[in-house]
């Protein structure tokens, strides 16, 4: 990580940090970076596989957004044992 992306980072987890970065509904790959707390590489792997949606509007730069990004992150969710259980409950008394 080099210096930018050291200070992008220390920006986004200063609690005091009033310049709402990630209030912005458009990010840079970089600023995507730190959303998804990724690596580059991963993060060009998934646009690569058009696993996650962007943007190029003049062919070269990527941008993402945010939406899409929350999107990405919230997928596969995993159950807790408690959700896992009501599911079945419901599932049992819907069909028995």
């Amino acid at each position: 990580m080099n210096n930018d992306d050291e200070k992008l980072v220390q920006d986004q987890t200063n609690p005091k940090n009033t310049s709402g970065q990630f209030s912005k509904e458009i990010l840079s790959f970089r600023e995507a970076l730190v959303f998804l707390d990724i690596s580059a590489s991963m993060l060009y792997k998934l646009t690569h596989k058009r696993r996650i949606s962007f943007f190029k509007p003049n062919g070269k730069l990527i941008y993402f957004h945010r939406k899409d990004l929350m999107t990405w992150l919230m997928q596969n969710k995993q159950l807790s044992i408690d959700e896992a259980e009501m599911k079945m409950e419901r599932f049992l008394t819907k069909n028995f």
